[in-house]
């Protein structure tokens, strides 16, 4: 690729839009947001250039070293380290003599504008995040400690991508903003209604952005005028409400995915809830209800919702999603810990044909004096069971819709070690090592006590390939690979 000098000054619409919003509404957060643009720009670059060196990319020829990765029409350079899962990357960095992320994408791919434009829109949120983030409190509950997450998914570029969504809805709505949302619970004729599990009642709590965009569409839908008080967890469209928390539809990109509730997902919440009650796994947030409107007599995606139970603690106890998750007891002893909680229960489910997918954001930490005593479930769209394993296994498979039935042991594979190993522990193992010098190998032998033979035996591991799935337009997974650090453990 063309080497050319590049200049933090020249910046995108995003950058330039967020800058004029903030200095009219927010003066407060004007200059920080200004200073913490080049970091941004550092930590999306970082993200895009582990995928480039990693994954499977329309156009990736080879990688014949590395710093170096090779395309059709181009070759395109960077630090070695940077492209390390889970790398830190200060202010400055360049790939292929760009400092911008959008601008190193648009030259890659200058046929797929709008994934250059998710990763100049996560650079602006991702600095205006961190910008907020100086001037907040410590986390005292579960919402709190979800709020506190900055930098949002850490191997995928789009971090903070939040299309269709201006700076106000982001400061209003996103979790890293701390705000209170006032839920809309919208009436529904009850000929236009439908709801699984516990049933619910034809009243559809909604998101206000999302409501804002649909009202007009859906005339009938009445705004009762009553509102629930919640606060976004990580997912934003996901909110705490005073004894429950409830998934709601939000048709922005996040993460490169729009964020709907399917059909599919209103019948398995429950119908999984109740299957894994007793499963040897962790123990799972039952989703105990979920409802949806009729449109032309189909549940409706954009107009559903889902309940799910909140985590429970007694005194003393403390629930943290898992991403959020640090220690300041000894690293190998709590990695070690961690794992006997996780790996066991995972890999007994993984044996009778069930896959959670089981990464920081669907997993929850409850701990006590600093140390993780046993941990909670959430979410199942990401889940794959296989019919075929759980009968040979003496058990009913249970009515799934969707594609989370599965019977392909490879796929089932990589979707816990891929979650559970490639993503959470490495993250952990990442983290302590910077924070706490401690060196790598004596964290994975922490964990290797706790992980089947087979896996220690394994070269590679599985993770993710996010960004072949955004270019490639789909959310079915696509995977790729790193080196296994238990490899050999004993």
């Amino acid at each position: 690729m063309p080497q050319r000098p590049a200049s933090t000054e020249v910046r995108s619409v995003f950058e330039r839009t967020h800058d004029e919003w903030l200095r009219a509404n927010r003066p407060d957060l004007a200059d920080r947001f200004t200073a913490e643009l080049p970091g941004a720009r550092a930590a999306v670059l970082a993200r895009l250039w582990g995928a480039i060196a990693r994954e499977p990319l329309p156009g990736k020829v080879a990688r014949p070293a590395a710093g170096t990765v090779e395309f059709a029409h181009t070759t395109v350079a960077g630090p070695a380290a940077a492209a390390e899962p889970f790398a830190v990357a200060t202010a400055g960095l360049t790939i292929g003599g760009e400092e911008s992320p959008g601008a190193l994408a648009a030259a890659l791919w200058p046929d797929r504008p709008a994934f250059a434009a998710e990763l100049d829109n996560s650079v602006a949120n991702l600095a205006l995040a961190r910008a907020a983030h100086l001037r907040v409190r410590p986390p005292h509950d579960l919402a709190d400690a979800e709020q506190s997450i900055v930098d949002g998914h850490p191997l995928h570029p789009c971090c903070r991508t939040r299309t269709g969504m201006t700076v106000a809805d982001v400061v209003a709505y996103a979790p890293e903003h701390r705000p209170t949302v006032a839920l809309p619970v919208i009436a529904v004729p009850p000929d236009r209604w439908t709801s699984t599990g516990a049933g619910l009642p034809p009243r559809l709590v909604m998101h206000p952005w999302q409501w804002a965009r649909v009202r007009d569409d859906h005339p009938w839908l009445e705004d009762s005028g009553e509102r629930r008080f919640a606060r976004p967890l990580m997912s934003l469209r996901t909110l705490a409400t005073a004894d429950a928390h409830v998934k709601t539809a939000v048709t922005a990109g996040m993460t490169s995915a729009t964020r709907t509730v399917s059909a599919a997902a209103l019948h398995n919440g429950p119908v999984l809830s109740a299957f894994l009650r007793d499963m040897p796994g962790p123990r799972v947030l039952a989703e105990r209800a979920g409802g949806a409107v009729l449109v032309d007599g189909e549940p409706s995606r954009h107009l559903a919702m889902i309940v799910r139970d909140a985590p429970r603690v007694t005194p003393g106890e403390r629930a943290v999603p898992v991403a959020a998750l640090t220690t300041t007891g000894d690293p190998v002893t709590f990695l070690g810990q961690l794992a006997a909680i996780l790996l066991p229960p995972l890999f007994a489910l993984l044996e009778l044909g069930i896959a959670l997918e089981a990464h920081g954001q669907n997993l929850i930490a409850v701990t006590a004096s600093g140390r993780p005593r046993r941990l909670l479930y959430r979410d199942f769209g990401g889940v794959r069971v296989s019919p075929a394993a759980l009968t040979r296994n003496g058990i009913d498979p249970p009515p799934l819709r969707g594609d989370v039935a599965c019977d392909d042991p490879a796929e089932l594979r990589a979707k816990v070690l891929a979650s559970a190993v490639s993503t959470v522990l490495a993250g952990l193992v990442a983290q302590l090592v910077r924070a706490r010098g401690v060196e790598p190998d004596r964290l994975w032998a922490a964990v290797a006590p706790h992980c089947p033979g087979w896996l220690r035996r394994l070269d590679a591991l599985p993770v993710k390939a996010m960004t072949a799935m955004r270019l490639a337009g789909t959310v079915d997974d696509i995977w790729t690979t790193v080196p296994n650090p238990l490899a050999g453990h004993p």
